[in-house]
């Protein structure tokens, strides 16, 4: 079957599935399905026959992948190095309790990605009387989604902000790994305290994160790259081994804007989406 035709028909269905249409998603201010379609296009176009390996993010729910490229599987978190945290505003990645399409957003990884599927009660809605996250972009608000990414190297770093801080002069290609938590925001304090989870402490010679949930079900791993809008229409060229857990975590948002205000890693707001890779050719195979 053609490629092209593979890509368009799942596409399709895709975004079929959101349960929006073209004119509800316009009415939001996003762009229409034909601006993503397009997106796609350009990924497939860019990478044919490039050699790229598999890219993130993906349906954490189907195991279909047809990318060969191979790189070695990142020994497990706790003998590597925390090098960095940053959060997404919106699940990248679509599967276990993150399933509702956000829309299409403004094409730039604005208002799209994948929302919590359940329901929360009038007290955790309740509006913050903090704000958290604000950028040019807007803020976030309870009943937001998050993902979080705990990116891990193999290089002797220490935590800073960016992708920068997981190279060094003496290992300029070191194996990455990301541990990636989906939370839903609420006015609840006693639901989990983001500075809690995001502590960083140096255990037996490498920076951990000593806190991250161990109860949101067994995380899905994964090869795959770095993420964000700026490769909507071209390839990651970074190895990076994946570990989602499928299930929510509520978090507390008044921590996340206390987090937010002051970190390691410079980060003051929740970053874009990019769209949810669906290429076969550009997905690795789930065992």
């Amino acid at each position: 079957m053609n490629r092209a035709f593979v890509v368009a028909t799942a596409a399709l269905a895709l975004l079929t599935s959101a349960g929006k249409s073209f004119a509800d998603e316009r009415a939001l201010g996003a762009v229409g399905d034909e601006v993503i379609a397009h997106q796609r296009q350009a990924l497939t176009a860019a990478t044919a026959d490039a050699g790229f390996g598999p890219q993130s993010p993906r349906d954490i729910g189907s195991k279909t992948g047809t990318n060969r490229r191979s790189f070695g599987t990142a020994p497990q978190r706790q003998t590597m190095n925390l090098c960095n945290i940053h959060l997404h505003k919106n699940a990248e990645h679509r599967g276990g309790d993150f399933t509702t399409h956000a829309g299409n957003g403004d094409g730039t990884g604005k208002g799209t990605g994948y929302r919590y599927d359940g329901k929360l009660n009038k007290a955790e809605l309740a509006p913050s009387h903090v704000t958290t996250g604000a950028s040019a972009h807007g803020d976030l608000a309870t009943g937001d989604t998050i993902e979080i990414h705990f990116v891990y190297s193999s290089a002797e770093v220490s935590p800073g902000p960016t992708l920068a801080a997981c190279i060094s002069e003496a290992i300029t290609n070191p194996q990455l790994r990301v541990e990636a938590i989906v939370a839903v925001l609420v006015n609840d304090h006693a639901a989990a305290d983001f500075t809690q989870l995001a502590t960083v402490q140096k255990i037996s010679g490498y920076f951990q994160v000593p806190n991250l949930p161990e109860n949101l079900g067994d995380p899905v791993s994964y090869a795959g790259s770095t993420t964000g809008p700026d490769y909507n229409e071209k390839a990651s060229p970074f190895q990076v081994s994946w570990s989602v857990r499928p299930k929510v975590v509520k978090i507390d948002i008044s921590s996340v804007a206390s987090w937010l205000s002051k970190n390691l890693f410079k980060e003051d707001h929740a970053h874009g989406v990019r769209n949810l890779v669906i290429d076969p050719e550009l997905l690795s195979p789930i065992d």
